[in-house]
């Protein structure tokens, strides 16, 4: 693991340090995911819990819980990560007890073929029991996209050779050091994933948490480099727009992600102010 980093492992030893700090100096980590579970469910369902639930048009999977977390019909073409059925395997070692259909087969494909029999479905005993689920345990997501988190800096720094690994390191270590780091990445990663999936990608150009700390370079930790990952993000997923299919009409979306992107920054500042008072 030390080769990943340098010769003593230090790169290693800071960002697992990072990744168990609240984003305040006082806070307790449980009420730190709480919190990151509200904005993240705020920014996929405007905090409606109806929206857990979800397939949006155009798109051929199921969106589902306050990250809306991929879910694949078993007949899907998988273009994206799915993380679904991670999730719920994830919640049931949480001793959390999902429906019985799905806790007793927790890797199986979504039972909803395609958007159509999933909405006319969508007010059934099957529906209803998953939707409880989600809402009452949405704090135990939170604990997954941290999970996920923790895995991301090594799956990027993989794929790079020893110059790019210092500089993508260098910049999730100071997006993680600064106010409301956390939240920003835990986000990032499951809006746009870690950025290594070859398929995530438009014309060979990916939008994901690799090529936005690629297209930073700050050097030290705090509200520039808040603003500036929020930055890069915003370039790259307008590239993404001007390079998807036509017949996604992704552009519908780019207005919602910079609502999200801005978020980033808005929280940073808060908390920023609220530690000089």
């Amino acid at each position: 693991m030390h080769t990943m980093f340098d010769k003593t492992g230090a790169g290693l030893l800071l960002l697992l340090f990072l990744l168990q700090q609240p984003l305040s100096a006082n806070a307790n980590p449980t009420t730190e995911l709480e919190q990151i579970a509200k904005l993240i469910f705020k920014n996929e369902c405007a905090s409606k819990d109806a929206c857990l639930t979800s397939w949006n048009e155009g798109e051929e999977f199921a969106s589902l819980g306050i990250g809306h977390f991929i879910w694949y019909p078993e007949t899907g073409h998988k273009t994206f990560q799915e993380s679904f059925p991670a999730l719920i395997t994830f919640m049931i070692q949480q001793g959390k007890q999902p429906p019985i259909w799905l806790a007793n087969r927790p890797e199986q494909s979504n039972p909803w073929i395609n958007r159509k029999a999933f909405l006319g479905d969508y007010n059934s005993q099957k529906m209803y029991e998953l939707r409880d689920f989600l809402i009452h345990n949405k704090t135990s997501q939170a604990e997954f996209m941290q999970q996920r988190l923790r895995g991301t800096l090594p799956k990027m720094l993989l794929t790079l050779d020893q110059a790019a690994k210092k500089h993508v390191r260098q910049q999730f270590e100071l997006v993680a050091a600064s106010p409301m780091g956390m939240y920003v990445l835990m986000d990032y990663v499951n809006f746009k994933g870690e950025g290594t999936n070859l398929k995530e990608r438009y014309q060979g150009k990916g939008w994901g948490m690799l090529q936005v700390l690629e297209n930073m370079n700050c050097e030290k930790p705090g509200l520039l480099t808040i603003k500036s990952f929020a930055d890069s993000a915003d370039t790259l997923l307008s590239q993404r727009v001007k390079l998807s299919p036509a017949h996604r009409n992704e552009i519908r979306w780019l207005a919602g992600w910079r609502i999200r992107l801005n978020s980033y920054i808005r929280e940073s500042e808060q908390l920023f102010n609220q530690s000089r008072l």
